[in-house]
């Protein structure tokens, strides 16, 4: 029997919103999508034609956005890299529409079509739920609408929307998540309400990519200290594209402070590094660690857990080349843990034999 190696991260892609999405949208907004060919609400984090959203082998020979063929996608997730079982991300510009009510009905329309087009022909296929943030009582209709389908595993969220997370806006939709078991999973892109630097808008995507951590950690701060854990104990966050050799130093900074000025977030009763350690996860892909063996351990050690790493191959984005999705240098250990026993224990409705 092959081993068990759940994908936490792979990226089935919206043809389009006439093509594929129109037989999920209420009347209203079909009627809109048509009458004002709505279509192509790809987020600018990820346009189709760039090579990161698509490595050359994945794109799809007539030209369709890479990752919008369920066989394709399989023999590239299953068959070329592996995977047992993988979870799918829907990452589209439905949770950066400013309209709450539209945003609502192409989240639930994403979703739908999942359902129906990919996770009802491969069972080996999970996936999270789709939401508009920026509207957390949708949100939580949303999360509540799919509560009943174990096939859903997590709720997926952007990590640059329009506040940080943390704020109490939010809360209601950590809430609906721990009471039916499901992690957030905070995902790389931005909505663009915002600037992607802390300090205003680069001149290249080079810079938005590379900066991209700064948004992870901004959200792993507001989460902790805001007090969400405090109020929600069972929730958990994974962090997806964060990268990795990041959180080392991050973690050190974010202890060494708490002790200086802890008096304004009396809520905080453990160092944020712990805090870290019982509720965050991070996938594997992109890995950003050291080019050597013992620069790898390092980290790995430094970072202080092995239940925090998720395998990921973040198929079709193109982040290594080859057929081994496994970043290099990884103890054993780790990536027996990473490819079976963390992704088991962070999403509870992941039942393989279902």
């Amino acid at each position: 029997m092959a081993a068990t190696r759940i994908d936490c991260d792979i990226h089935p892609a919206v043809g389009g919103t006439r093509t594929t999405l129109l037989p999920y949208l209420n009347d209203h907004w079909k009627e809109q999508v048509v009458s004002r060919a709505i279509d192509g609400l790809d987020l600018n984090s990820y346009p189709p034609s760039m090579p990161l959203s698509g490595r050359a082998d994945w794109r799809p020979a007539d030209g369709s956005k890479p990752g919008s063929d369920l066989a394709m996608v399989q023999r590239g997730a299953f068959d070329q890299l592996g995977a047992s079982h993988a979870i799918c991300n829907v990452v589209y510009g439905a949770q950066a529409v400013f309209d709450p009510y539209m945003a609502a009905d192409f989240c639930r329309a994403i979703n739908d079509w999942i359902a129906a087009e990919w996770l009802a022909r491969d069972k080996r296929l999970r996936a999270s739920i789709v939401v508009p943030i920026q509207a957390p009582d949708l949100a939580v209709e949303e999360i509540e609408r799919r509560a009943s389908d174990n096939r859903f595993v997590s709720v997926l969220v952007p990590s640059q929307g329009e506040t940080l997370l943390g704020r109490r806006h939010h809360w209601p939709i950590y809430q609906a998540a721990e009471k039916y078991k499901l992690p957030i999973a905070i995902h790389a892109g931005s909505a663009y309400r915002t600037a992607p630097s802390s300090i205003g808008w680069p001149s290249y995507r080079y810079e938005y990519y590379l900066a991209e951590a700064q948004a992870f950690q901004a959200q792993a701060l507001s989460l902790i200290y805001e007090g969400v854990f405090g109020k929600f104990p069972h929730l958990k966050i994974v962090l997806m594209e964060s990268g990795v050799s990041w959180l080392p130093a991050f973690m050190w900074r974010a202890n060494k402070t708490w002790r200086g000025v802890r008096v304004e977030v009396p809520w905080v009763e453990r160092e944020p590094a712990s805090i870290i350690r019982d509720h965050f996860r991070v996938t594997m892909q992109p890995f950003d660690g050291p080019p050597d063996p013992t620069g790898v351990e390092d980290v790995i050690d430094q970072i202080g857990s092995d239940k925090m790493f998720l395998f990921a191959s973040d198929y079709p984005h193109w982040q290594f080349d080859g057929d081994d999705p496994i970043p290099p240098h990884l103890p054993k250990s780790i990536v027996s843990r990473m490819c079976e026993d963390n992704p088991r224990e962070t999403f509870p409705r992941l039942k393989l034999d279902s």
